[in-house]
């Protein structure tokens, strides 16, 4: 199932908020459009909302009416920053919007800027879409055939352009003719796990099992679960892995039941210039946690928490898989810091 759109130079994604019951697709028209369907989670995920942010900023540069070339690079790049605070934890959205800006900087008339930032949108989308592929290939390794994979939220297709993060892995063993089965836990509160992971992986004929949040520890100690796959949307250069709240009690709890913990995300996730004091964790409207679809689940003025994110520290990752290969810990000394 492809999230997004992108025919004949018109870029429309499917609203997430309304599966598994209802396919709307809505259409990107400029910036404002991207930067409220991420803030709104009409699309969601880290990759997803780098490559919808890309075409923002890229579909602003060609609605522009600018004339100076100067004033156009100045546009992209305030239009750039503005994007960034749609969701601010996931950094694939500031990089990729960002790219997008800092690609036009030698062009010297406004068609040209229109152009390289157009094509730059196009590159960032085939370039998350040929790293899930990679993912795949990489974490597919890692699973046995039989093996039955826990996961949190969801990072399949919906949450990329193509296989996914942590379900690439899971579809290219299947694909391989490994048997694998699937645990998706719900995903309190917008429900992610049960709306779009169960939703994907039944729609791939996948044999997944739904369960509550509070359910991981029971189905662990009972020896039901072989490994864990979850994605990211924020890994520091110590391997500090910052995705789903719910995703840290997940760790903890592998680490007990010495079940492996598989951090899975592209390239593009890295954030290697930040400290953990410098990284905000987003927080979410209360109504979110309060009510479901509109219904009422809580008493009127109850006080409410709703961070979007936790922090899991590297220490109870067994590795992370991204599309440069399958790293294991001490992360400060990776390959992939080598690389980078």
């Amino acid at each position: 199932m492809k999230p997004i759109l992108w025919e004949e130079g018109s870029l429309s994604v499917l609203d997430q908020r309304l599966l598994p019951t209802k396919k709307v697709w809505r259409r990107v028209e400029g910036a404002q459009d991207a930067h409220d369907f991420i803030r709104e989670m009409v699309v969601r995920g880290a990759p997803l909302i780098g490559v919808v942010a890309a075409f923002g900023v890229a579909l602003e540069a060609r609605r522009s009416r600018e004339s100076d070339p100067v004033a156009l690079r100045k546009r992209l790049s305030d239009v750039a920053d503005m994007m960034s605070s749609a969701r601010p934890t996931a950094v694939n959205l500031a990089w990729a919007s960002r790219r997008v800006s800092e690609s036009v900087g030698g062009a010297s008339s406004v068609r040209e800027i229109k152009r390289r930032a157009l094509e730059e949108a196009v590159s960032i989308m085939e370039e998350e879409r040929e790293m899930s592929v990679k993912i795949g290939e990489n974490g597919a390794s890692l699973i046995r055939d039989g093996d039955t994979v826990l996961t949190h939220c969801n990072a399949g297709s919906l949450a990329t352009v193509d296989l996914g993060t942590a379900l690439a892995p899971i579809r290219t063993a299947l694909a391989q003719g490994k048997e694998v089965k699937v645990f998706a836990t719900e995903t309190r509160p917008a429900l992610q796990g049960a709306r779009l992971t169960a939703f994907e992986l039944m729609e791939d004929h996948v044999d997944v099992t739904l369960i509550c949040d509070t359910m991981v520890g029971l189905v662990m100690s009972r020896g039901l679960v072989d490994k864990v796959l979850l994605g990211a949307d924020r890994v520091l250069a110590d391997g500090t892995v910052y995705n789903k709240i719910g995703t840290y009690q997940i760790a903890v709890l592998a680490h007990r039941h010495h079940i492996p913990f598989y951090s899975v995300f592209p390239q593009s996730t890295f954030d290697f210039k930040s400290r953990a004091d410098q990284v905000h964790i987003e927080e979410r409207d209360p109504a979110e946690v309060t009510t479901i679809r509109g219904r009422r689940i809580a008493p009127r003025g109850v006080k409410v928490f709703n961070p979007a994110f936790d922090v899991t520290p590297a220490e109870l990752l067994t590795a992370y898989v991204t599309d440069r290969g399958v790293e294991r810990p001490p992360f400060e000394k990776t390959a992939i810091h080598e690389r980078s």
